[in-house]
């Protein structure tokens, strides 16, 4: 499976943005996804996870309430809506496949991996 995202741009605090990650077949139905992101100078870290069906979804206490992961599968595509953005926000988003069917905070149970869109919210 191959992993492509987009949809980073440069916005304002309190905008919205979405990004898009396109899966390279039908493979991506059957895993959760995540998303995750990387600030300058800091580690990575996990924003948003998702089922293989979508029917369970988690949240970094830094973006709940104001981000939300989604999917389509007949589209083999993964969301993630962003709301009331931060300057915090400021990061490298990545989107992976997981190698179970249920999404996941811990990296290392994702096996693929995308390129990252750099989103950068300014003042």
């Amino acid at each position: 499976v191959q992993l492509q995202a987009s949809g980073g741009g440069l916005v304002q605090i309190g905008d919205s943005l979405r990004l898009s990650c396109a899966a390279s077949d039908r493979r991506f139905s059957n895993n959760g996804m995540g998303w995750f992101r990387q600030a300058p100078g800091k580690e990575r870290e996990f924003v948003a996870s998702i089922s293989w069906r979508g029917g369970a979804s988690y949240y970094a206490e830094s973006v709940k309430g104001r981000f939300t992961i989604s999917r389509d599968n007949a589209k083999n595509t993964l969301y993630l809506q962003m709301d009331k953005l931060k300057l915090e926000d400021t990061a490298v988003y990545y989107c992976a496949a997981s190698r179970y069917a249920s999404g996941s905070s811990q990296a290392e149970n994702y096996t693929y991996w995308g390129q990252g869109t750099l989103v950068t919210v300014s003042s």
